[in-house]
């Protein structure tokens, strides 16, 4: 038997190509473990893997096999090498399979799945739930069975529309298998592990203290990757929020000097999503650029498209809704003494600073000194956002999931969502905003340009950690 301390050993079992490589890389959050392709028998031998506590010790064992099947025919070969007058039990029968000339010949895939089974401490049997039920379903049970291990049927799939879980329900009781569990390997549920281990409690109850503390530490893991991706996104905004672009008021550099705003903001911005791939252990093909005519735009609609702000139902007013400046602020000011002393927004179309036409000549006349170009308000509140929703998907992201993230579908969080794909409906909910708490620490930030890595002298400041901080909670909590 087990010792207690021992990591719990699970083989991880069922027909070919149900998804059993798939719920591996998913509970291993492991993107590339194994072999995933949409033909039946992709898995040949068996593979093992390990999850850690935080410790470092192992605290699972995961094995991996090839698919069952022709079960009927290892079940009718079983009945050809046992003898009438003998009455072996389940192990002792598999065990004569084991020994036999057929189990290298004609049986080596189902023997090999059996002799791990034989193993481990516990079998999973994956189901895809989009195929109906089968007398070859119900044979390969009643070789598991034989095993004389616990087996814990895992429901995949079960978010297809296609689905035909309830029927799997009934047959598994029918086959004396109560106790089940849903896990859909493309887009689990946040407490789908939670599930998992205990079902597997109630068949494993010595290991029981082992598995509460295994389902104590992945809810630790997974409220540290909350945090962390907060933390990504409060510097993210930070930095957009301080950045500040001076130009001489009489220069004819503004566009030039905005388009180096927008292009600052948009590769801070990847960056971010890079980070936030790589805490979540997803590969960047998982949120693939959409390029657009202007090089370096990203998610399907530029960041400084009045469109994208519009989609996040983020109320923008005239000035910023046009023109090759959207979504810059521009303030003119003398010496620092009257800093904000005037708001220009927008520019019309082809670059030109019409918005001192309309709104400041009176005062650029007036006034001698720099203008000040800054990231607008509704443009942090899309940043955020759209980190938001991306961080979002990601937590609810299986890592078998195939189809890659679309940024362009994206939405505020109160949208349905698509479990399959991991996206969300492309119809945003209006009136979309940050919480209130973070408006006065961006406020905060934009009085010190030195917080910024984006602008030309970054400088550490306490104060701008603490602040960070403090946004990173806002944010843990919206998330």
């Amino acid at each position: 038997m087990t010792e207690p301390t021992a990591p719990i050993d699970l083989a991880v079992v069922g027909h070919t190509n149900t998804g059993k490589t798939s719920l591996l890389r998913t509970l291993l959050r492991d993107p590339d473990f194994g072999e995933v392709a949409d033909q039946p028998g992709t898995t040949r031998h068996v593979e093992s893997a390990q999850l850690l506590a935080e410790d470092g010790l192992p605290i699972l064992i995961l094995r991996d096999t090839p698919g069952l099947e022709d079960g009927m025919a290892v079940l009718d070969t079983i009945e050809r090498l046992v003898r009438p007058d003998e009455r072996p039990d389940g192990p002792e029968r598999i065990r004569r399979l084991l020994e036999s000339p057929e189990a290298v010949q004609r049986f080596e895939q189902e023997t090999r799945v059996l002799s791990t089974v034989l193993e481990c401490d516990a079998a999973l049997y994956v189901i895809d739930v989009r195929d109906p039920v089968l007398a070859k379903h119900r044979d390969e049970l009643g070789l598991l069975a034989s095993c004389g291990r616990p087996i814990l049927p895992v429901l995949n799939f079960t978010h297809s529309l296609n689905s035909q879980a309830d029927a799997w329900r009934e047959a598994l009781a029918r086959l004396g298998l109560h106790a089940t569990v849903d896990f859909d390997t493309v887009a689990p549920a946040l407490d789908g592990e939670a599930q998992l281990i205990d079902r597997l409690a109630l068949m494993l109850d010595r290991r029981g203290d082992t598995l509460a503390r295994l389902r104590t530490d992945l809810k630790a893991q997974r409220l540290r990757r909350r945090a962390d991706a907060a933390r990504l996104i409060a510097e993210l905004l930070m930095d957009a929020a301080a950045l500040r672009l001076l130009c001489p008021q009489d220069s004819t550099d503004m566009a030039a000097i905005t388009v180096s705003l927008r292009k600052r903001t948009r590769d801070r911005e990847q960056q971010c999503v890079q980070a936030l791939l790589k805490r979540y252990r997803f590969s960047r093909s998982t949120f693939p650029h959409h390029p657009l005519p202007l090089e370096g735009e990203r998610w399907g609609m530029d960041l400084f498209n009045p469109q994208a702000l519009k989609a996040f139902g983020i109320q923008v007013g005239k000035g910023v809704a046009t023109g090759a400046m959207a979504g810059a602020t521009i303030d003119v000011f003398t010496g620092g003494l009257s800093l904000g002393a005037a708001t220009l927004l927008g520019a019309a179309v082809g670059g030109l600073w019409q918005g001192a036409n309309q709104w400041g000549k009176r005062l650029v006349g007036r006034i001698a000194g720099y203008m000040e170009i800054t990231v607008d308000d509704p443009v942090l509140q899309l940043l955020g956002l759209r980190q938001l929703a991306l961080a979002r998907a990601l937590e609810q992201r299986g890592h078998a999931a195939w189809q890659p993230i679309d940024g362009r579908m994206l939405a505020p969080p109160a949208e349905t969502t698509d479990a399959a794909a991991g996206t969300a409906a492309p119809d945003a909910m209006p009136g979309a905003a940050l919480p209130e708490a973070v408006r006065p620490i961006l406020r905060e930030a934009r009085g010190h340009p030195e917080w910024s890595s984006l602008g030309d002298a970054p400088a550490a400041d306490p104060r701008r950690e603490v602040l960070v901080g403090r946004l990173a909670a806002v944010l843990d909590a919206e998330l």
